[in-house]
């Protein structure tokens, strides 16, 4: 959907109009002041997994404020707690066989994930990979095996994974691929052969393959790291793969591939505004299922009829026009667990029985917003001053008209990612306490083609701030935001692009919240993760070489410009974090306390990349929410005053 200045400009008219046939009072009503908790503390429970035999779901339940993990057998009703974790939230989980579950966590936000089985019976919990330093990837979870996965540690090259097979049940591990050097990722075929490997030297990728598990591998196609080839599946006789590309087209398209060959066989699916890069499959059935499409909002589209209808009788029988997603199954795909989303709502949980064609609710996600007053994120899209297209989401405060309103202005992280339509609980908080949320998806954003993500090299603080500047004028130009009520906060790149918003456009906002953020170019790449350092050439092309584009890269990094700011700034970061090391926040404060400003600052020391315990989430928040009050006049619920 494009939304230009004269839409949106309809879209508020009519909302002022629908609103006048309500009665004057729905225009100057405000939405009840929300708990800081209701948009973060962990949720009533989340990430249901059905077991490979369909009898017994695993999912993740607070215990003691950390998202631990229980099991419920269909049928009895009877639910049983599994762990019993009080420093950590797991991050991840999946059944192997139907009487164990392999789940991973790391130690204070360090990113450094360790694997754990727990037996469903007797809930005795194995530590699998008990490295200290070590970080695990799961390369396969050899889903016919009821035993053993393979995984990826960093054991013995901090920046190198070589890939094991692990026995669950036991610990053993064994090594089955030494990594020749630089493979960033191993992918198996559907035996569980390793039959592919992608290996960066940081500017180019060479494509490693072999047709068995008895041959060696040999580099059959070599890329720039412009072009992306990204297997996603072998075909279902193991000869091909399924991959998303932009090899000789500029948005990413599912092919079939030939990799032996090194030739594309054919395109199933390509989109003309943006790429493609997900599918749905059914390995009982041996196809394509449906496709997933993000332009302005998320769409399906289903290459498989039976699918399709599926889809409709569990959206006719929900009666929502919500967001539906098949999440899993069992293994003769005969039950699935469904989510529904949208925008302002988090949505439950159900269970699909294909035979009968019944669906039962497991659960709501966060029971407490249901019937609130939430707010539409409505798609926008707007010219750059260079006359590059840049879209993005405009949320107004419920009840508000788009008039002088103040504004927090929210780029996204990476920057190589994007904001999507959906589910965003810091939109909804802002957007809560009277605030105009701004999001976009400034050149460098990835999902709208290689020539958009091309024009963000070497664009830090440059064009891809520009195009943030841009849209808050266009704001300030339609009457949407008051110009001197206007906040910006982000994190990681967002936290960077929010301390170049207040150094390289000081007069433009009234105040700022870095949340783990970048100042100094040359230090964040001198502390990246080990594991990212076969990519530094690439950081080098698309960020700045910190030798040959030294000048450049002093002159966008907030650090050495901290006499330019005006506007009060607070800053949060975790004492662990291994993307955005703590130094980088440390330089800012300090630099700043050297010329005799005051800045509030968080460090929080059982956190990373970001606050995963729950107590430091609402901390943070309510921190962020009285700052923004003191500064843009936002709302505050009287409590936490």
């Amino acid at each position: 959907m494009f939304i230009g200045k004269e839409w949106i400009r309809l879209c508020f008219l009519l909302f002022v109009l629908a609103s006048c046939r309500e009665g004057t009072q729905t225009i100057e009503m405000q939405a009840e002041v929300l708990p800081v908790e209701d948009f973060f503390r962990n949720p009533e429970n989340s990430s249901f997994v059905l077991s490979p035999s369909g009898k017994q779901i695993a999912f993740a339940k607070p215990y003691q404020n950390r998202m631990n993990l229980f099991v419920t057998t269909l049928g009895s009703g009877d639910t049983s707690q599994l762990t019993f974790i009080k420093d950590r939230n797991i991050s991840s989980f999946f059944w192997k066989g139907d009487e164990r579950i392999v789940y991973s966590r790391d130690l204070n936000g360090d990113e450094n994930f360790h694997l754990f089985s727990v037996d469903i019976g007797s809930g005795k919990t194995i530590e699998l990979t008990p490295f200290e330093g070590v970080n695990s990837i799961l390369v396969d979870e050899l889903k016919n095996d009821a035993k053993e996965i393979l995984i990826g540690l960093n054991k013995e090259n901090k920046s190198l994974f070589d890939v094991y097979k692990l026995n669950c049940q036991n610990g053993r591990i064994e090594l089955v691929q030494k990594n020749p050097g630089a493979v960033s990722q191993w992918i198996c075929d559907h035996k569980g052969e390793l039959r592919l490997a992608i290996q960066s030297d940081g500017v180019n990728q060479n494509y490693l393959y072999r047709e068995n598990a008895s041959q060696e591998f040999k580099r059959v196609l070599t890329t720039s790291f412009k072009e992306s080839l990204q297997p996603l599946i072998f075909t279902f006789d193991n000869k091909y793969v399924y991959a998303s590309s932009n090899i000789g087209r500029d948005k990413a398209a599912i092919v079939i591939y030939d990799m032996k060959q090194a030739k594309e066989l054919a395109v199933l699916f390509e989109h003309p505004m943006v790429d493609v890069s997900q599918f749905s499959y059914s390995e009982k059935h041996k196809k394509i299922t449906s496709l997933y499409v993000n332009t302005a909002k998320n769409e399906q589209v289903f290459l498989d009829t039976n699918t399709a209808h599926m889809y409709l009788d569990i959206q006719k029988k929900l009666g929502t026009d919500a967001e539906i997603y098949l999440l899993n199954h069992d293994v003769n795909e005969d039950k699935f667990i469904v989510r529904t989303i949208s925008d302002r709502n988090l949505g439950a949980t159900y269970l699909y029985q294909v035979k009968n064609r019944s669906i039962l609710k497991i659960s709501e996600r966060a029971p407490w917003l249901q019937n609130r007053q939430l707010c539409e994120r409505m798609p926008i899209a707007f010219k750059a001053s260079d006359g590059l297209l840049i879209h993005g989401y405009l949320t107004l405060p419920y009840g508000k008209s788009a008039s002088n309103l103040p504004v927090v202005v929210n780029p996204h992280g990476g920057p190589w990612d994007r904001d999507y339509w959906g589910w965003n609980p810091e939109v909804q908080f802002l957007a809560n306490r009277g605030y105009a949320v701004l999001q976009i998806n400034f050149r460098g954003s990835t999902g709208y083609g290689r020539a958009f993500w091309e024009a963000g090299f070497k664009q830090w603080g440059r064009a891809m701030q520009q195009d943030i500047t841009d849209g808050v004028n266009w704001l300030i130009k339609e009457g949407i935001a008051n110009p001197k009520k206007i906040g910006i906060y982000g994190a990681s790149y967002g936290g960077y692009a929010t301390l170049a918003g207040l150094t390289f456009t000081p007069d433009l906002y009234a105040c700022g919240v870095d949340y783990v953020g970048v100042s100094n170019m040359f230090t964040f790449m001198k502390t990246v993760p080990p594991y990212w350092k076969p990519f530094m050439n690439m950081m080098y092309e698309m960020v700045g070489d910190p030798i040959k584009d030294s000048v450049m890269l002093r002159e966008v990094s907030p650090v050495f410009h901290v006499h330019k700011i005006k506007a009060p700034l607070f800053i949060a970061q975790g004492a662990n974090d291994p993307r955005v090391n703590k130094s980088e926040s440390d330089q800012m404060v300090e630099a700043l306390k050297k010329r005799g400003v005051k800045v509030l600052y968080m460090v929080k020391e059982n956190e990373g990349h970001g606050f995963s315990n729950e107590e430091n989430r609402l901390e943070f928040y309510r921190e962020m929410e009285r700052f923004l009050a003191k500064h843009l006049g936002g709302r505050m619920l009287i409590s936490d005053r």
